[in-house]
């Protein structure tokens, strides 16, 4: 899973009918200390996010199972979706290194 943080709605009036009903937002992917990272993303959510709010989302496959998919007639073609709002997130040290030494 991954951070983001909501900043805006996407309206499509005209969409394939596995789309209907799904509200989109548009997310800006944050790193866990909520800096930005990289460019914004349409993502379907499946929690009732809000603008403003830090969420958690998936990407793929992971991101139409989330959504209600089980198999490819029932899966909306998605490619993001909100699975979680984000109360709070506690980080062990701001100087964290993965196993290679990179900066987290």
């Amino acid at each position: 899973m991954k951070a983001a943080r909501v900043i805006g709605r996407v309206v499509a009036t005209q969409k394939i009918s596995s789309l209907t009903g799904l509200k989109l937002l548009l997310i800006q992917p944050m790193s866990w200390d909520k800096k930005p990272q990289g460019d914004p993303i349409v993502a379907a959510d499946a929690v009732g996010a809000g603008a403003g709010e830090f969420v958690f989302w998936v990407a793929s496959r992971e991101a139409a199972v989330g959504i209600g998919g089980t198999g490819m007639a029932d899966t909306p073609p998605i490619d993001a979706a909100i699975l979680g709002i984000i109360d709070g997130v506690d980080l062990a040290s701001q100087d964290r290194k993965n196993e290679s030494g990179k900066q987290i």
